[in-house]
């Protein structure tokens, strides 16, 4: 009879550790998966939307006096006058508007000196 219960104990003792075993070894098997897939993203996806901001950042910067530009709504003029955050467009003759500096979309040709 000792033998017998003794025996059960030990089968009972190697169960558990190799039902334990088997959770860690999924979990184990996901992580490099997981850091694939977030590799995979970051270089897809969120690298290449920052070299877009900061491409943008820098034309925006660049705007000076005499630049052709174009708005996000359609506008296109020059650049007459620059504030921190404002632009002042010449659309035609004797008209002036004034925009956001975020709201030029793309800079049509560069000022060539003065």
């Amino acid at each position: 009879m000792w033998r017998f219960l003794t025996a059960q104990a030990v089968e009972q003792a190697a169960e558990a550790p190799a039902g334990e075993a088997a959770p860690q070894s999924a979990l184990g098997g996901m992580l490099p998966m997981l850091v694939i897939f977030f590799a995979i993203m970051y270089f897809l996806m969120i690298r290449p939307q920052q070299k877009r901001e900061r491409e943008r950042r820098e034309m925006l910067a660049s705007v000076e006096r005499g630049d052709a530009v174009i708005t996000t709504g359609g506008v296109c003029g020059t650049v007459v006058n620059l504030s921190e955050d404002r632009v002042i467009l010449r659309v035609d003759d004797n008209v002036t508007m004034e925009f956001l500096r975020a709201a030029i979309a793309k800079v049509e040709r560069k000022n060539t000196g003065k």
